[in-house]
């Protein structure tokens, strides 16, 4: 297996047999709770994981969907911090890959590749982040849903667009979104019609819906 972060890339099979423990987690099993222990990384190989935080009072956020090639939980290696800020939960059957922390540790130090790689993918998360609070910031829900839609396809990535997850409900959606489930029905019927995404089995993302995010 090889994991690709930009034009970086190394052999993972070489190194995780002897630091990692792999598992097929089920659909909506938890990977790891919030207020956990914060002791190890996580890596999808296949699959795709949601990451929600949930507030004093009960309400529940998702701030992050994430497939194959993702780390999940990185937080235990770029902090301090003892316990979990948020818990992440299989959307879909996945084959996941546990990393001890010091395990993950140890890697980093060892292989100057995966480490290159692993700063590569925090770098690029951390820019993922900064670009979704100016969108909740400065853009219309309309705006936030079609990048959120075009995220999800992995539009640009390795120059091929994917089908996005059949399950993933506009519940979900709404809540990346910041806005209710009817506005994103409403919108996702307003883009069927305009041919921007199709229902095949599965929701298909069409590159022209970048238009979306582009048009002032």
């Amino acid at each position: 297996m090889v994991a690709t972060v930009g034009s970086s890339a190394v052999s993972l099979g070489r190194i995780w047999p002897t630091v990692g423990v792999g598992r097929t987690t089920g659909r909506q099993e938890v990977i790891f709770p919030q207020g956990g222990p914060c002791d190890a990384v996580f890596y999808i190989q296949e699959g795709r994981a949601k990451v929600t935080v949930l507030s004093a009072r009960g309400k529940e956020a998702t701030i992050a969907l994430l497939g194959a090639e993702d780390f999940i939980g990185e937080s235990c290696i770029t902090s301090d911090q003892p316990l979990r800020m948020s818990s992440a939960t299989a959307i879909t059957d996945c084959c996941i890959l546990r990393i001890e922390k010091q395990a993950m540790l140890k890697v980093l130090h060892s292989e100057h590749s995966f480490s290159d790689l692993f700063v590569a993918y925090l770098v690029s998360r951390n820019n993922q982040i900064q670009e979704d609070l100016v969108d909740q910031l400065f853009n219309s829900a309309e705006k936030r849903l079609a990048r959120i839609l075009l995220l999800l396809a992995r539009f640009g990535k390795e120059g091929r667009t994917e089908n996005v997850i059949p399950k993933i409900s506009q519940e979900t959606l709404a809540e990346m979104v910041g806005t209710t489930r009817a506005r994103v029905n409403f919108f996702m019927n307003r883009f069927r019609q305009m041919g921007l995404i199709d229902y095949n089995g599965g929701l298909e993302v069409h590159s022209s819906l970048l238009d979306v995010v582009l048009h002032e």
